[in-house]
C-alpha cells in the first residue's frame, strides 16, 4: 500500500507474522510422571543443590523450571526433579514441583516488615542455640524463636552452650512453664545427648553469631568444615554462616541438621496472637470464646480474655498462662528494644 493511501484493509491484506502472541496457549501443565523426589539441601545464585531421595550420596544441581514461575524453593523442601539427575559434573536437572510443607520456619526483617521469608521447610524441630556466657543469653530472642516454632509447626529445643562458663539453672527455670526440652553442652565434652535428639530427624539450628552454633555443627558433622568465628570484644559475634545449608548426620538413624545464618533479630510480623495460642492445647478452645481482636493478654489490656477461666477451672497452671502471655508480649514487640532492632521480652 502506497504512502498516503488510507483505504480500509480487508482480511486478505493482513499478514500475521508468527510470534509469541500467535502461539496457542494451554493451561495444562505436564504431569512429569518420570520425576524423582529430592530434598533441597542448598541454594546459590539461582541453583539448588538437591539430594535424590534424601540420600546424601546422590546430589544433583537443579534449576527451577520455567513453568514454576516464582514459586519459592528453600532448603528442606521436597521437590520433583526431571532431566539429568545423574549428578555428573556440568549437568543440570529441573525442579518441576514443590511438595506441601509439613512445617515452615519464617522470619521477617523486623516487626514492621510485611515481607516474610521462609528460612527452612519441613524441619521437625528447631534447635535454639544460645550461650550461657560470652555472649550472655538473650531471653527475648529465645522467646521470639519459640513463637516462630509454635506458629510454624516445629518442636522447639533449647541448646545451651558454654556451660563450663556459667550454670544453666536460672535460664532453664525461666522456661519451666513451657515444657521446652533442653540440652546443655560445653566445649570439652562431646554432645552425646544432643546427638540422640537429632538422630533420624531434620533439625534446623538458629542462634546469634558467637554462641558456638558453627562449632557445634562441626562436632556433629565433622565433614562440614564450617568456619568458626571469635566473639568480638563488645560481646556480639561475627557472622560465620551466610546461607542455610542442610548437612547429613553420621548417626545410626541418619537425619539432617540445617545450619542457618547467624541473626541479630527475629521479626514476627507474619504471626498473630491466635497462631501462638493454638499451639497451647489447653487454651486453644477457650480462646474461641474471647471477643474479636483479643490479644489474650488479660487485664488491663484484654479484660474479657477467656484464658483466665481455664486457670480458674484448674485445667491449666497459672505459670503456663504466664509463659504463654510472655510469648504474646514478645510477638507484639513488647519489652526492651535493643540498638540493633531486636526486641527483648520482659522477664
Amino acid at each position: 500500500m502506497a504512502r498516503g493511501d488510507w483505504r480500509r484493509l480487508d482480511e486478505s491484506d493482513v499478514r500475521v507474522r508468527p510470534g509469541k502472541g500467535s502461539r496457542p496457549r494451554s493451561k495444562r501443565r505436564p504431569e512429569h510422571a518420570d520425576a524423582v523426589t529430592a530434598m533441597v539441601i542448598g541454594k546459590d545464585r539461582g541453583r539448588w543443590t538437591c539430594a535424590v531421595d534424601a540420600d546424601p550420596d546422590r546430589v544433583v544441581t537443579a534449576m527451577r523450571a520455567r513453568e514454576m514461575g516464582r514459586v519459592s524453593v528453600v532448603v528442606g523442601d521436597m521437590v520433583a526433579l526431571v532431566g539429568d539427575v545423574s549428578g555428573r559434573p556440568d549437568t543440570l536437572a529441573r525442579i518441576v514441583r514443590v511438595d506441601d510443607r509439613s512445617s515452615v520456619l519464617r522470619r521477617t526483617a523486623d516487626d514492621t516488615d510485611p515481607f516474610e521469608r521462609v528460612v527452612v521447610a519441613n524441619a521437625a524441630q528447631l534447635l535454639i542455640v544460645t550461650s550461657l556466657a560470652d555472649p550472655p543469653p538473650r531471653p527475648g530472642f529465645i522467646d521470639r524463636c519459640l513463637v516462630a516454632c509454635y506458629a510454624g509447626g516445629l518442636e522447639p529445643v533449647l541448646c545451651l552452650t558454654k556451660s563450663d562458663l556459667a550454670s544453666p539453672e536460672a535460664l532453664l527455670a525461666g522456661y519451666a512453664g513451657l515444657d521446652v526440652p533442653a540440652v546443655v553442652s560445653r566445649h570439652d565434652e562431646e554432645p552425646e545427648g544432643l546427638r540422640e535428639r537429632l538422630d533420624g530427624r531434620v533439625t534446623a539450628l538458629v542462634g546469634h553469631s558467637g554462641v558456638g552454633k558453627s562449632t557445634l555443627v562441626n562436632r556433629l558433622v565433622p565433614a562440614a568444615e564450617l568456619a568458626t568465628g571469635d566473639v568480638s570484644a563488645v560481646g556480639k559475634g561475627r557472622h560465620t554462616s551466610v546461607a542455610a545449608v542442610a548437612l547429613p548426620l553420621p548417626l545410626p538413624g541418619g537425619g539432617w541438621v540445617v545450619d542457618t545464618p547467624g541473626v541479630r533479630s527475629f521479626g514476627l510480623a507474619h504471626v498473630t496472637a491466635d497462631d501462638i495460642v493454638d499451639a497451647f492445647e489447653e487454651f486453644a478452645e477457650a480462646a474461641e470464646e474471647c471477643p474479636p481482636n483479643c490479644g489474650h493478654l488479660g487485664a488491663p489490656e484484654d479484660p474479657d480474655c477467656a484464658l483466665d477461666e481455664v486457670v480458674s477451672a484448674g485445667k491449666a497452671s497459672a505459670e503456663r498462662l504466664t509463659s504463654l502471655r510472655r510469648l504474646l508480649v514478645s510477638r507484639g514487640g513488647g519489652g526492651e528494644k535493643t540498638g540493633n532492632g531486636e526486641i527483648r521480652a520482659e522477664p
